[in-house]
């Protein structure tokens, strides 16, 4: 006897006039808008513009959706090119059906083209962009609620999410296993393992993606093992359980290999240096890269600099280095010459003028 259950919607769609609002795509749509945000800020923070997680996301986003149908597509044929499928069905994506790895590999390609063209290092974006990812995997989840998809096996438990009849996979059982809030607290606990490693314990560039892939696809492991919706299997286990293996140990080999420099953030007053917390009536091209902070702050004194000359005798305060005390045991912080395409250097440069006459 269930006592208590979560209930689903009755309806996963809003009819605004003529134009039909689909729950579904609205997670997918206020996730990327988090994932932007998020990593926007995190670019900040590192020197760079935060412009460019959008403009990044402008080509990652549809690669990655059209990822994640073709995927969704090929590992369940059944339902599109079967006896009962039907061919036109595949570009409903509004009722469902967007595979998680085709969205990792389409959305990686994507961001890849456009690194590529901004001229920015796609490891280092990467890195800036795993926590917003996380979080926007996080939302889309509750799409699933709305739809009454990919949920467990029946259950009686007391958060178990109860079944419209029309969408049951047992028309005798009501309630089962909600994998959809299972994966989102996952989600949730690994986009706050992300930041704690990324404030203390600074890895390498393109490492802290690598933890995602690796904490993200673990989680899978065991809830896709929960669920019961139609899949191919390879010797008696899902495609995405092998897929999430076979991926949560090349991230695993990865996060352990890799050595890479590290990318420091800046100060608040760096970043006000570099002109990346203020109005500006003409950015700088997201490849050029940021200038040199201790240049940025030169030019930033000078402006500033009073004409009351009873200040003439006022010391300059040296340029003070980036504290690195959280950088991971065995990483480098990046050198100007390390640095690449957008990062800040970690050297900082003394900085020695003259007093004002």
């Amino acid at each position: 006897m269930v006592l208590a259950a979560i209930p689903s919607p009755s309806r996963g769609v809003v009819h605004l006039g003529p134009v039909p609002l689909r729950a579904y795509a609205l997670m997918i749509i206020i996730g990327i808008v988090v994932a932007v945000v998020v990593t926007g800020r995190r670019l900040r923070a590192r020197g760079m513009d935060p412009a460019i997680a959008g403009e990044i996301a402008y080509w990652a986003v549809p690669f990655g959706i059209v990822g994640a149908r073709i995927y969704h597509v090929l590992s369940t044929p059944d339902a599109y090119f079967g006896d009962n499928g039907h061919v036109a069905d595949v570009v409903k994506i509004w009722n469902g059906g967007l595979g998680i790895w085709g969205a990792i590999a389409g959305g990686a390609l994507g961001a890849w083209f456009a690194a590529r063209r901004l001229g920015i290092s796609l490891p280092l974006f990467a890195d800036a962009a795993a926590p917003g990812i996380i979080l926007a995997q996080a939302i889309g989840r509750w799409g699933n609620w709305f739809n009454q998809e990919l949920y467990g096996k029946p259950t009686t438990l007391a958060w178990a999410v109860r079944i419209d009849p029309a969408h049951r996979a047992d028309p005798g059982v009501a309630t089962y296993q909600p994998t959809f809030l299972y994966e989102f607290l996952w989600n949730l606990v690994v986009a706050g393992i992300l930041l704690f490693v990324d404030r203390r314990h600074r890895l390498g560039r393109g490492r802290l993606f690598a933890l995602y892939v690796a904490l993200y696809t673990f989680g899978r492991l065991w809830i896709e093992m929960l669920r019961i919706d139609t899949a191919d299997e390879i010797l008696g286990l899902r495609v995405n359980i092998w897929t999430s293996a076979i991926v949560c140990i090349g991230a695993v080999v990865a996060l352990l290999v890799v050595r890479r420099p590290v990318d420091p953030d800046v100060s608040p007053e760096e970043q006000r240096a570099l002109g990346l917390v203020q109005e500006r009536s003409r950015r700088r091209p997201a490849g050029a890269g940021a200038k040199p902070v201790a240049e940025a702050r030169t030019a930033a004194d000078a402006a500033d600099e009073p004409n009351d000359t009873s200040r003439a005798d006022t010391s300059r305060a040296d340029t003070s280095r980036a504290d690195t005390s959280h950088i991971a045991d065995g990483e480098q912080p990046v050198t100007e010459v390390e640095a690449g395409a957008g990062a800040v250097p970690s050297g900082r440069t003394k900085v020695d003028r003259p007093p004002a006459p």
